[in-house]
């Protein structure tokens, strides 16, 4: 059995190589933010098993080689060419090829940029959405409960969707957002409502859904900076005018009306 190991927050583009290359998934878990816990798997679609940070990180290498052998016992171990493990992570690809067939993926680039996990959650973090999503080879995904919010948009503006986060992700720039809930094309505000000065995430759908417990939001661009209105009336042409520009924008989607 062939075992990549491995961080694999974002799933990104150089972590779907290894992840091409073996049977089964080693994800060593240490606050993951880009595809927290399992939803890691949802990308993957191999077996993976996960051992939390804090509870081998006191093992040696020699003891953490010996406890994949005795539970998962692969033929051979495919890493990222800077993979350390042990306790003060003192283990390197020499020590694992004492122990297993090692195959070794050099680091991957992009623009001539090295694809790491930090660095997508610093595109995300500054607003970088069609980068980011470059990077991950996918586009980023949050997932998050539906909760009660003022009632505004639904009196006097446009009916929204307020949500809460499932998972402690990487949340980007205040800003509004094309995005898809649920694959439906829509936009989403992120950052301090002027009704009521609390941080928001909330959504308007461009087409009619059903409501559901959980919601999958994926960010598709960047679309425009918060703005400081003075009335209901100013944010409501704005709100129209980012409706406009979100279907210009899924003008692909044709069962938009």
């Amino acid at each position: 059995m062939k075992l990549a190991i491995g961080g694999f927050d974002g799933v990104h583009f150089a972590h779907q190589k290894l992840i091409f290359l073996s049977d089964e998934i080693l994800i060593i878990e240490k606050n993951s933010s880009l595809t927290p816990f399992e939803t890691r798997c949802e990308y993957i679609k191999k077996p993976c098993h996960f051992y939390n940070l804090d509870d081998i990180k006191h093992l040696s290498y020699l003891e953490f080689i010996n406890k994949i052998k005795k539970e998962l016992n692969p033929t051979e171990i495919i890493i990222g060419y800077d993979f350390r493990f042990g306790k003060n992570r003192q283990g390197s690809i020499n020590d694992l090829q004492k122990h297993f067939k090692v195959k070794v993926i050099e680091e991957i680039k992009i623009d001539n940029i090295g694809i790491h996990s930090k660095i997508i959650r610093e595109f995300i973090k500054s607003g970088l959405i069609k980068k980011a999503n470059k990077f991950l080879n996918h586009t980023y995904k949050i997932k998050a409960y539906q909760i009660k919010g003022q009632g505004i948009g639904k009196e006097k503006l446009l009916p929204t969707i307020n949500f809460k986060l499932i998972y402690n992700y990487v949340i980007p720039k205040n800003g509004v957002y094309l995005t898809l809930i649920n694959k439906i094309p829509s936009l989403t505000f992120i950052g301090i409502r002027s009704t009521d000065n609390q941080f928001s995430i909330e959504s308007y759908l461009l087409k009619d859904f059903n409501h559901n417990k959980i919601y999958d939001i994926e960010f598709i661009d960047f679309l425009r900076e918060n703005k400081k209105f003075n009335t209901i009336e100013e944010l409501k042409k704005a709100i129209i005018i980012d409706k406009q520009n979100a279907i210009k924008y899924f003008r692909s989607y044709n069962d938009i009306k």
